[in-house]
């Protein structure tokens, strides 16, 4: 129920953003910016990947083997295509889009509770600051997995498991950069809030699978954390006078 409960927040922020003008504005601000970092790290990509595919392994002469090298080369460059877009992705994010996030995240809450929860008397400047930090360990350590994933395929046979593996994992923590921001933005210690996403694995996975659709997950990102805010929100009213259930 978590994989389809997360699906189901994910597209109701979507719909919430676009009847809202302020969140239209801000989602359309984010899906300029990741469509043209997108479109530059997908051209990169189509311009190396040839060369790439005969670095790891060159051509074979043999017919007997040539099949599996198409084979080889094409999961490959499906997994060299993901990850190109992870990381397009979260450099957009640390560089253009944390500011926009942030604010989508405060929008949405004070629509739907009325308030914005300030738990401390920091000035916005410095909040500002702490969010951009914590947005980079929520970059290195997507990266480093889905990097520890590859090499694990390319260096034993799992590979055609990890090509499917690793997506997975690199939109559950996509989903993730999304969930983190209003627990981030009330001052939650790092390790807390990674043991929260860790607990909630399967809802993450859900939330991130609609990011998997070409063109469309463009869309999904950009409105993103209005749905992961409902999440969170959704998650303290039913844990109200339960701390335990945040987790």
């Amino acid at each position: 129920m978590d994989i389809l409960r997360g699906i189901q927040l994910n597209f109701r922020g979507l719909l919430l953003g676009l009847r809202t003008p302020r969140l239209l504005l801000l989602g359309l601000l984010r899906f300029l910016a990741f469509l043209v970092i997108g479109v530059g790290a997908a051209m990169v990509f189509f311009a190396y990947h040839q060369d790439i595919i005969q670095l790891i392994w060159a051509k074979p002469e043999s017919l007997w083997v040539l099949w599996l090298w198409y084979l080889a080369a094409w999961l490959l460059s499906l997994v060299l295509l993901a990850l190109t877009s992870v990381l397009g992705y979260f450099v957009c994010q640390v560089m253009f889009c944390v500011v926009i996030m942030d604010q989508m995240s405060r929008i949405t809450e004070r629509l739907i509770t009325g308030e914005e929860k300030k738990p401390t008397a920091q000035s916005f400047a410095a909040q500002l600051a702490y969010l951009i930090r914590q947005e980079i360990p929520r970059t290195i350590i997507p990266v480093l997995v889905t990097l520890m994933i590859m090499g694990i395929g390319w260096l034993t046979p799992l590979g055609p498991f990890l090509s499917i593996a690793g997506p997975l994992a690199a939109v559950m923590f996509l989903a993730w950069d999304n969930t983190d921001l209003l627990p981030a933005r009330q001052f939650y210690p790092f390790a807390e809030r990674f043991r929260m996403f860790r607990r909630r694995l399967l809802f993450h996975l859900g939330f991130g699978l609609p990011f998997l659709i070409p063109l469309v997950n463009v869309l999904l990102l950009s409105f993103a954390p209005v749905g992961a805010t409902l999440y969170q929100i959704e998650k303290g009213n039913a844990a109200a006078g339960d701390p335990a259930a945040l987790d």
